[in-house]
């Protein structure tokens, strides 16, 4: 098959408003002070996705509706600035948005804008077939468009991933994504058990492939039935925000892996990158290049434990 995309993007396209909090949950009080400011920036996990993979080589598209709006303006420029490929459906109800909150720490509480999407709508059929049909891989974003795409998707031959973020293992919503992709990445935030939802993804879905990541403790991954404990990397600077770091920990776990690198390593590229998003000022969207990825990476090998396998009596961390 002639491929003219390494990783289609499907959904996830949007713009933040960052707003600096004193701390998370925000103190009442009639009025606070903001610094540095509040600011409006194009990306959200698609966005950062896309910018991730782009910036380490791999041919980039990216799909979704977005609005004739100053919020569509910000992400279409973005993607320009970027060199990124876009192929955006009129939106009537406007470009995605959201408030992120950042406190101190870095860590945020996002607020969604639901007003902009409707149970209709819908990623055009034979537009996804045409882009499925020039590339390699597709990464699906959770949002409910998307959905409606991985039947096309999987005809197509695609290898697919996506993301299910904060999934409690139990939410249907977050099932149909769950069990069409052939690698499934997750957050532990929100898991009482990661091994048992990591191991039922395999088992009613298609996935060979499930990251679990869980922050300064690094990630788990679970493939071939082995579930591994891969260790978190420092950060090369100072933490600002966390905000994309799980884009950034899914785009550099693709890149490696779609080159070839074997599932554990490429987690290891997945942590260098996301320690490096946790340093990128929550007011502007920027990907580690692949040379510093790569130096990260052997730096990484060099210094750290190896990534292991988790006992079969007690789960990993434990």
């Amino acid at each position: 098959m002639r491929t003219e995309i390494d990783v289609l993007v499907l959904g996830g396209a949007g713009v933040d408003t960052i707003v600096h909090v004193p701390q998370l949950p925000v103190p009442f009080a009639d009025s606070h002070m903001i610094r540095p400011g509040i600011v409006t920036r194009a990306g959200q996990s698609g966005d950062f996705v896309a910018l991730g993979t782009n910036a380490l080589g791999l041919r980039t598209h990216h799909l979704d509706l977005l609005g004739d709006d100053p919020e569509g303006d910000l992400v279409r420029a973005l993607h320009r600035e970027h060199g990124i490929g876009l192929t955006a459906v009129p939106q009537p109800l406007g470009t995605k948005r959201a408030v992120n909150l950042v406190g101190p720490d870095g860590r945020r509480s996002s607020l969604y804008d639901a007003t902009r999407a409707a149970d209709t709508d819908r990623l055009p059929e034979a537009t996804v077939r045409a882009l499925a049909g020039v590339s390699r891989h597709a990464h699906v974003v959770i949002t409910q468009p998307c959905a409606h795409t991985l039947p096309a998707l999987r005809a197509a031959g695609l290898t697919i991933s996506t993301d299910l973020h904060d999934w409690d293992g139990s939410n249907p919503y977050h099932e149909p994504f769950a069990h069409q992709a052939d690698l499934v990445f997750l957050s532990t935030t929100a898991l009482a058990d990661p091994e048992r939802t990591m191991r039922r993804i395999t088992e009613r879905g298609r996935a060979r492939i499930v990251v679990a990541t869980a922050g300064a403790d690094g990630a788990y991954l679970l493939a071939d039935g082995e579930l591994s404990h891969v260790p978190a990397a420092v950060p090369p600077a100072p933490v600002v925000d966390s905000n994309g770091a799980g884009d950034a920990f899914a785009a550099a776990f693709l890149y490696a892996w779609l080159n070839g690198t074997p599932p554990l390593r490429s987690a290891l590229h997945g942590t260098v990158a996301g320690a490096y998003a946790c340093t990128v000022p929550s007011t502007r969207a920027a990907g580690i290049g692949r040379a510093e990825l790569s130096a990260r990476v052997a730096g990484l090998e060099r210094s750290e434990p190896a990534p292991r396998a988790c006992p079969a009596t007690r789960p990993c961390g434990g």
